[in-house]
Order: structure tokens, then sequence, then C-alpha cells
């Protein structure tokens, strides 16, 4: 790992998400929402898997860059403008980490892996993207499945049951372990309905 480009790339990716005009309060400061997600997955990531590869810690801190710039009210309320939301949010993700990565002179091999892990693409079969994934899941559910729960007092427990269980299955067995032996905060009004998705 080159430090001064690897810290020259971090930096550059936490200038932009502090550009989001979406604040978030966490133990009594205001920071901006994105750069907030950013240092969460950051120091999950490190507690989770302190030996990741330099293309994972790189695309773990550029997951959600500048994301405020493509709201989901730009495409249609359905599933379908779900979907073109997801998936034009990868490529923009991925095109906006890159750009900044070539600007502090990354070569266009690691730019590419990069963006292969911030697209998601070969899940479960790309370790370095399921590595991001595990802390994308991971930092869900300790910093803001609570947050979404409140969001949609609407759904009731089959309906919560089926959404953990999506998350759960989008982990590797490293994650599960991880998560089931303590080693992340559970909020705690959902853990029944957590064990009971993940054990049932």
């Amino acid at each position: 790992m080159t430090q001064n480009r690897y810290q020259a790339a971090i930096a550059a990716f936490d200038k932009a998400n502090a550009e989001d005009p979406n604040k978030e309060i966490f133990n009594g400061k205001e920071y901006p929402k994105e750069l907030l997600y950013a240092q969460r997955m950051t120091e999950m990531q490190e507690r989770y898997a302190p030996e990741a590869s330099e293309a994972v810690k790189l695309a773990v801190r550029a997951q959600h860059i500048q994301r405020w710039k493509s709201p989901r009210s730009n495409f249609p309320m359905d599933r379908q403008g779900y979907l073109q939301w997801r998936t034009g949010l990868y490529k923009f993700h991925a095109e906006t980490a890159g750009r900044l990565m070539k600007e502090v002179g990354y070569d266009d091999e690691m730019i590419e892996r990069v963006k292969t892990i911030v697209s998601k693409k070969a899940l479960k079969m790309n370790p370095e993207t399921q590595l991001m994934e595990d802390v994308v899941d991971l930092v869900f559910i300790e910093h803001y499945m609570l947050h979404f729960a409140g969001q949609h007092p609407e759904y009731d427990e089959v309906k919560w049951i089926e959404i953990i269980k999506k998350t759960w299955q989008k982990m590797s067995a490293r994650a599960h372990d991880f998560a089931l032996a303590g080693k992340i905060k559970l909020p705690e009004a959902l853990v029944p309905l957590i064990l009971k998705a993940v054990k049932g």
C-alpha cells in the first residue's frame, strides 16, 4: 500500500461526502450524513476484517459516495423504479470513486478493482466484493436498522423477519458468526426478531 496515495484517496472521498446537505446527529455532534456513514463503514471493516486489501478499504470508504446526488425520488416509486435507482447508484458510486482515485494517482488496474467492489459485482464469487457486502450489512444492523424500523411502523413481524432474512442471506458465514458472537451492537428492540429470523 502506498500510504500517501491511499490517504489522499480517503481524504478525497471524505471531502466529497462532507458536501452532503443532509445531517445526522451522533453523540451530540452533527455530521454530514454520508461522511458519518463512510466513517462507520471503515470502523466496522477494521473491527471485522483488519486484514482487508487496499482495494476493499478504499471501496468501503467510497461505498455511498455522494449518494444524495441520485435521490430515490428521481425514479418511479415502484419495484422497477427501486431497482433502476439501485443499479444507477452502483454505477454512480463506482464512477465517482474511480475519478477521485485517478486524480490522486492510482493506476487503472486498482481503479477497476475498486469499481468492481463498489458496484457489488460477483457477490458471493468475488471475495473482495463479499467482504464489502459483509461490512455494509453489519453497519446496517448496528447503526441503521432501528431507524429504518421507525420509518416503517406499518411493517408487521412477518415483513420484518423477511427483511432480516434477506440481509442475512447476503452475508458470509464469517459475518454471521461475527454478528452472533456479540461483536456488533444489535438494536435491542429488534433482537427477538433478529434471532427468530436467523435461527428460524
